[in-house]
């Protein structure tokens, strides 16, 4: 949004002359209400009073880099390259570019919006404006592409650490990377290699979307919930929530390359929404019932015939209506 200065003026709520607003900004006062009516055309409510100025009428939650930033922990303040932006394709995508372009650090691009978000097999992702989390890391994992066996689960089981630590409880975990509320989707992780193997060390690209505040999504296929819909008792804010998850999944990406998966396991099937539940392969042969992950992240179904492992990258599971 690109009125999100003359919006963060408004934060507080309180009504704001025309020409304070200008002097502040530096910029005219036609520039000032030309800015006013973007943002209501664009659904933030603002209030006009004649002869005083305007007035925030919506609740916003505004991504901010210094929140962000200042959230973080310290030690991660010289580790994390942090840009916010208004707009982008896609943050996994702008943060191969800025891995391409030989940038150091552990880069993150968190966008208000994302216009080519992008799912699991290339699927949409549905991005609307102000009202969730589009986020992505590039992380650094040594032991080569073995030692990606399961990361995506791993990157599962920060982001619902990070959620249950605000206020989240009983965030379920779909194989293989999709987090849900009850039978809700809540968010989704979308892993991607970047570049070549060298010298023992992969990198990798953790996009990570999260309902914050969404009330409708009419090309949602599927059933879904915000964090504020399931934990409406919680004050969801995503610049809290980005520091948050960034925390954790660098805490849990080191800790990943020390002990590999194993030490995860136990934790990601205590939130399997697939165990137990009959399921059935959306394009294969498979059959039968949940039975959790194997020691490589490969998810287990017992069929007929025995126990089969399934690997992400080959069949898409659900559970049997």
């Amino acid at each position: 949004m690109k009125s999100s200065s003359l919006l963060s003026l408004l934060e507080d709520r309180q009504v704001h002359s025309g020409e304070s607003l200008a002097q502040t900004l530096g910029i005219s006062r036609t520039a000032v209400w030309k800015q006013i009516r973007r943002a209501q055309a664009e659904g933030v409510e603002i209030k006009t009073i004649r002869g005083q100025g305007y007035q925030l009428v919506s609740a916003l939650d505004l991504l901010a880099s210094d929140r962000i930033q200042k959230a973080l922990p310290q030690h991660l303040h010289n580790v994390v390259v942090l840009s916010v932006l208004d707009s982008v394709d896609s943050t996994n995508a702008e943060v191969a570019r800025r891995l391409a372009g030989g940038l150091e650090g552990v880069p993150v691009v968190v966008s208000d919006s994302q216009t080519a978000g992008r799912g699991r097999r290339g699927r949409e992702w549905v991005s609307p404006r102000g009202e969730n989390l589009y986020l992505s890391l590039g992380l650094s994992v040594q032991g080569g592409f073995s030692a990606l066996d399961g990361m995506s689960l791993v990157l599962g089981v920060a982001v619902s650490r990070a959620l249950s630590a605000l206020g989240a409880g009983d965030v379920g975990l779909k194989w293989p990377n999709d987090l849900f509320s009850g039978d809700r989707k809540l968010g989704g992780i979308l892993v991607e290699i970047q570049g070549e193997l060298q010298d023992g060390e992969v990198q990798v690209i953790a996009g990570i979307g999260i309902n914050v505040h969404m009330k409708q999504a009419e090309t949602v296929d599927q059933p879904w919930i915000s964090l504020a819909e399931a934990w409406p008792s919680v004050l969801w804010t995503r610049n809290t929530l980005a520091a948050a998850i960034v925390s954790e999944v660098i805490a849990m990406t080191a800790e990943f390359e020390r002990q590999g998966f194993s030490s995860f396991r136990d934790e990601w099937q205590a939130r399997d929404i697939f165990f137990d539940k009959e399921l059935v392969a959306r394009d294969g042969g498979v059959e039968g019932w949940g039975a959790g992950i194997d020691s490589n992240g490969n998810y287990q179904v017992d069929t007929a015939e025995g126990l089969v492992a399934v690997r992400a990258g080959d069949i898409s599971l659900r559970i049997r209506s």
